[in-house]
């Protein structure tokens, strides 16, 4: 009776170990990459505007597929929320039309940073009046300081707190400028501290923030302006 019984057990036993098998491998069947060949024939297409002009610099609200924000070096910042079937632009009514930089608040959708003037330095360039933000999704914009900075490469924002904003100014294009270097407002741009200067000669070019730990940022230092 003891020697049936353990003999279905094992075959109990058996049974079981081939489901277990069989789910394992089912599963890493499933967790295989998806083949190139259903979606090889994806292709990027133009979506506009046709009269931006260049882009450098674009956001997006995070989680919303729709959204978008972009700055034109000459034409702008422009909003499109149906996935860029239409734009519209959005800071028509300020006196400078040249942005270099576009930050949204992860904590805040409708809080956005422009930094105005571009950074790519090249022979046809247009220059800003420091930084500009909007508290309604880019209905209204008020410019919030770094009036002469003129070039402005990037601007990053605190993931937890809307107010806490870094710029990074790459200064006048054409020779020194005190006001290049990292900028910090813990005001949401009311005050600004100067928290990297690598002299009039050396411009920012770059500057990241770390998401899940805002006090690690990376910036890249550039020495250099155009000639006459």
């Amino acid at each position: 009776m003891q020697i049936k019984q353990a003999q279905t057990c094992a075959i109990r036993f058996q049974s079981l170990l081939v489901t277990f098998v069989s789910f394992i491998v089912l599963t890493s069947a499933t967790a295989q990459p998806v083949p190139p060949a259903l979606y090889s024939g994806l292709k990027w297409r133009l979506i506009g505007p046709f009269r931006g002009g260049r882009v450098v610099a674009v956001a997006g609200i995070p989680g919303s597929s729709t959204t978008f924000y972009f700055g034109s070096v000459d034409g702008g910042v422009w909003q499109t929320t149906d996935a860029g079937t239409v734009w519209k632009p959005i800071f028509e009514g300020q006196g400078i039309a040249s942005i270099g930089a576009l930050a949204m608040a992860p904590s805040d959708a409708k809080v956005i940073y422009a930094g105005t003037g571009e950074s790519d330095i090249r022979s046809d360039l247009s220059s800003g009046d420091g930084v500009y933000k909007s508290t309604d999704g880019g209905q209204t914009w008020n410019n919030i300081g770094l009036r002469d900075s003129r070039q402005i490469s990037r601007i990053v924002v605190d993931s937890q707190n809307a107010n806490v904003v870094y710029v990074g100014a790459f200064g006048h294009a054409y020779g020194p400028n005190d006001e290049r270097g990292v900028y910090k407002s813990s005001d949401g741009g009311a005050t600004w501290a100067k928290v990297l200067d690598q002299g009039p000669d050396t411009g920012i070019s770059d500057l990241a923030i770390a998401t899940d730990d805002s006090k690690l940022l990376f910036a890249t230092t550039w020495r250099s302006h155009r000639p006459p």
